[in-house]
């Protein structure tokens, strides 16, 4: 059995129920630690720093981008996301299953440093199914919402880069199928 950590590249279009579905996963396994991302965004209700994202300034950001401190950074819905460097590669010393709960760009990224990655796409049951999320948050107005669906669309169509495919009907039933999948991959 592999003693190492592995990494885990998570995605999914905004509003498929990857937070949800990442804390369920978190919970579940003490040795998967998701790398907490940098963003420029405003936080959600709810949200805490720290635990959902470092909400940092855009200056702070491109500072640490020209630093090379990021393994992968985009820019997603005009605002600025990046997984810090150092935090992953401690946590997969340490024998961690590290997730990094990311975009298609970042992914690009990723692949880059890490071709042996593992990837995970989280796909929504429908487009119709995945609207009704994007407005039940009630966060975001119109605009922002057609934004995230002309995102998704985009996104979703290079779900067959990834290794994996989840869909997200149930979320108790696609959490047991990502821990599978994690095991498995962790146990070649």
């Amino acid at each position: 059995m592999n003693n190492n950590g592995i990494l885990v590249v998570f995605t999914g279009a905004s509003g498929v129920g990857k937070g949800t579905v990442m804390k369920k996963i978190l919970s579940a396994d003490p040795n998967n630690w998701l790398s907490v991302s940098m963003t420029t965004r405003v936080p959600r209700d709810g949200e805490t720093a720290g635990v959902d994202y470092n909400y940092i300034s855009v200056s702070e950001f491109e500072k640490m981008a020209e630093e090379k401190a990021f393994l992968e950074s985009a820019c997603y819905c005009g605002n600025y996301y990046g997984s810090p460097k150092a935090p992953v590669v401690e946590q997969l010393e340490k024998g961690k299953n590290v997730f990094l709960e990311i975009e298609v760009q970042g992914f690009e990224q990723v692949r880059e440093l890490y071709p042996d990655c593992l990837s995970i796409f989280l796909l929504p049951p429908s487009i119709d199914v995945l609207e009704q999320r994007l407005r039940g948050r009630g966060t975001e107005s119109e605009e922002v919402i057609q934004k995230r669906l002309n995102a998704a669309l985009s996104e979703i169509s290079r779900s067959g880069e990834y290794k994996y495919n989840v869909i997200n009907d149930d979320v108790d039933r696609a959490v047991e199928e990502i821990l599978s999948i994690v095991k498995k991959e962790k146990n070649k």
